[in-house]
């Protein structure tokens, strides 16, 4: 793997991840206390998005395994009927992967470590690799869409890119 591009791991934060969709975590700028002031309620922290006549939004627990380092990213996938969330339910810290779309294909793909308490809702049509969980089995709550159509699209490069570590 040494003839191979490195990829930088950098910090996942709002601002850094807006081209490729929203960064899910609690806002206080968006709490509202509700239920008699016994609970905290984060509104409305991200959109989903599901289009076509028969699509709808439906909720699923993904268990990603993990993977081992130094790591190969040999390909990337997209969505281009609905958008999709990871919000994570073991508050592990994880790794969200993305590339900007360049004619029709992945860039260079841009490596982010997300803490166990953010999640990330990709926008429909942006590429970015599948599930990686670091450390030890880690479920997801995932919000994506159902519906006909061929909802996903596969890139696989020609020479894979490498994640060194968390």
């Amino acid at each position: 793997m040494q003839d191979l591009e490195r990829l930088a791991i950098r910090p996942l934060t709002r601002e850094a991840f807006a081209p490729f969709g929203i960064v899910i975590e609690a806002d206080p700028a968006s709490m509202r206390l509700i239920n008699g002031g016994t609970t905290e309620r984060y509104h409305a922290l991200a959109e989903a998005e599901a289009v076509g006549e028969d699509a709808r939004v439906i909720v699923n627990i993904f268990r990603g395994s993990p993977r081992a380092f130094p790591y190969r990213v040999d390909m990337m996938e997209r969505h281009p009927f609905g958008s999709q969330s990871f919000s994570p339910i073991d508050d592990r810290p994880w790794l969200v992967v993305v590339s900007e779309d360049e004619g029709g294909r992945p860039g260079r793909p841009q490596v982010f470590r997300a803490g166990g308490r953010q999640g990330v809702n990709y926008r429909r049509n942006v590429w970015h690799h599948p599930l990686i969980a670091v450390g030890a089995p880690s479920d997801f709550l995932v919000v994506d869409r159902l519906g006909g159509g061929v909802n996903l699209e596969e890139h696989f490069f020609e020479k894979p890119f490498v994640i060194d570590g968390p």
